[in-house]
């Protein structure tokens, strides 16, 4: 009898799912892999739907302008431990309608970045705010529809937030930001560039309330004077005494 006829032969998708294939080799391949690999059988189909139900990290950015949006629902349908959401590069297709499912389903999300997403509205922050209270880190860049209503409601239910980034969020004015630092004392990055209704107002409660802080990008806020920069550079300098 020919030996290799002997040779008992494995298949890659004999190696158990949940505990070897899903944890130990499909995370380590980027996304656009990952929706490749579905197309292959419907075997594989089954078992990236298994991974797409249980990865923690979900970044969308390489290929986010060619995922057609049903694409995007139907992969994240089944998951509920999310920890970090990237929508960067997303900004033609996403709408509050594929976003919220994903957001009221993922109560432990730590990193969301929603940065660029032209077509979102009000509605998408509010949920974030409501449904992920660990939140740690936001992009918010370049999102006009940002207001301060809601930029409040994140403030009053993500009080642990570390990092926000505000760029171009041209709606915000002093009160939204002024109750944003009373709030979120714990923020270390703070991002406001490009924000011409921000004031010295900002700047100096952001130095009074978040004394953690370490990055404060006040790029092109055309009302903040020197002032209130060297009012927030002594301020700590006499903290750290």
């Amino acid at each position: 009898m020919d030996e290799e006829a002997k040779t008992p032969t494995c298949d890659l998708l004999d190696l158990p799912w949940e505990d070897v294939l899903v944890p130990h080799i499909l995370c380590h391949l980027p996304l656009q892999h990952i929706v490749s690999l579905q197309r292959v059988s419907k075997q594989f189909h089954s078992l990236i739907q298994v991974y797409l139900a249980n990865c923690r990290t979900f970044d969308l950015s390489p290929i986010g302008p060619s995922i057609p949006k049903e694409a995007f629902c139907s992969m994240l349908k089944d998951n509920k431990v999310l920890h970090s959401l990237s929508l960067l590069n997303c900004s033609d297709w996403v709408t509050d309608k594929e976003l919220l499912p994903v957001i009221g389903q993922n109560q432990h999300l730590q990193r969301v970045d929603m940065s660029g997403c032209a077509w979102l509205t009000r509605h998408s922050l509010v949920a974030v705010a409501l449904t992920c209270t660990h939140l740690q880190h936001l992009g918010l860049a370049h999102c006009e529809w940002v207001d301060s209503l809601s930029l409040r409601s994140l403030a009053e239910h993500c009080g642990g937030l570390e990092s926000i980034d505000l760029t171009a969020c041209r709606q915000l004015k002093d009160d939204a930001i002024c109750y944003l630092a009373k709030k979120c004392v714990k923020l270390r990055s703070l991002s406001l560039a490009v924000n011409a209704n921000i004031t010295d107002e900002s700047v100096e409660e952001v130095a009074k309330n978040c004394r953690g802080l370490e990055q404060l990008d006040l790029t092109g806020c055309l009302r903040v004077r020197n002032q209130s920069i060297k009012y927030m550079i002594s301020y700590f300098q006499v903290e750290s005494r």
